[in-house]
């Protein structure tokens, strides 16, 4: 299953107890996946569109325990093979409305505001709140190879918010402007992992870590593996190489007028030639250094050349 939809089904299940954390997480939910609409004779309508069923029940409790009703409705995406998403349709009732202007979701006079007020995230209980809200309403989690986090919000003052809402937990994040949409994003694991830990994702924050190190360790294994497998394929040409050269010698019959160490390791070269220099040093009587048996070979090569 990947990260992202580990990621929400994890934080959909948490329910925050105090009222302050519901309003500032139905908050995020709205400025990261909501719209309002203009109806006639100047009533609204509320829409929340979201990707992932856990996260559209999350939404509707959330929405049912500040007494807001809303009907969920599904719909087929056009493209991205036919995803389905879900809708949440609330009515702009005065009761409803006044408790969306308490979660900073619209104004005073039920304009749509592009960031909440600060208040709403004056608490840490509430800023992990409405973290939690932007992860389960535009968030997106890559894996640990290249970690990185993004936080979808509808405008750029709506991913500035999320910036300030982050670094008051120590991470800098990054704001980018894609016209349709703006994202405030994380990049590398340690300022991913306290985000996911303010939100409440420990469980994903431990999956990330264990997925980063079965990819080190996976990493590591491979550079090992290509080393030994460089360093046997030149062992095995330069053992190539010092059989061809010796016989070369021992057709023209030079093998016997040699001197006695280069006619040694000859032949034990040519009788063993597989084995390693550190293993032909220690055949020859008196036993040789490995240093000393690669000095003679190249000489042997050169006097075949």
């Amino acid at each position: 299953m990947p990260l992202s939809e580990d990621l929400r089904n994890e934080l959909a299940a948490i329910a925050p107890a105090r009222r302050c954390c519901r309003l500032a997480e139905v908050s995020a939910l709205f400025h990261s996946a909501g719209s309002v609409h203009l109806r006639g004779r100047g009533e609204l309508a509320l829409h929340l569109d979201l990707s992932a069923a856990a996260a559209a029940r999350r939404a509707f409790s959330l929405l049912r325990e500040l007494e807001i009703a809303s009907e969920i409705r599904t719909y087929r995406r056009q493209a991205f093979e036919r995803a389905t998403r879900y809708q949440l349709h609330v009515a702009g009732e005065k009761g409803v409305l006044d408790r969306l202007v308490e979660a900073g979701v619209l104004g005073s006079r039920h304009a749509p505001l592009e960031r909440p007020p600060r208040r709403v995230v004056g608490r840490a209980c509430c800023r992990g709140a409405y973290l939690r809200g932007a992860l389960l309403g535009g968030g997106s989690l890559s894996e640990p190879r290249s970690p990185h986090l993004e936080l979808r919000t509808a405008s750029v003052e709506g991913a500035e918010f999320l910036r300030y809402v982050a670094a008051a937990d120590g991470v800098n994040v990054g704001v980018l402007d894609r016209g349709r949409h703006a994202i405030a994003y994380a990049k590398g694991l340690d300022a991913i992992e306290t985000l996911l830990a303010a939100a409440g994702a420990a469980d994903t924050v431990l999956a990330l870590e264990e997925r980063a190190v079965v990819a080190a360790t996976r990493a590591d294994a491979n550079r090992l593996a290509n080393a030994d497998h460089a360093n046997l394929v030149r062992t095995s040409r330069a053992a190539q190489r010092q059989l061809d050269a010796l016989r070369a010698l021992q057709a023209a019959g030079e093998l016997k007028r040699l001197p006695e160490r280069l006619h040694e390791v000859a032949r034990l070269r040519l009788r063993h030639p597989s084995l390693s220099l550190r293993e032909l040093a220690a055949k020859c009587d008196p036993p040789a250094t490995k240093a000393s048996v690669h000095r003679r070979l190249n000489k042997l090569v050169e006097l075949a050349s």
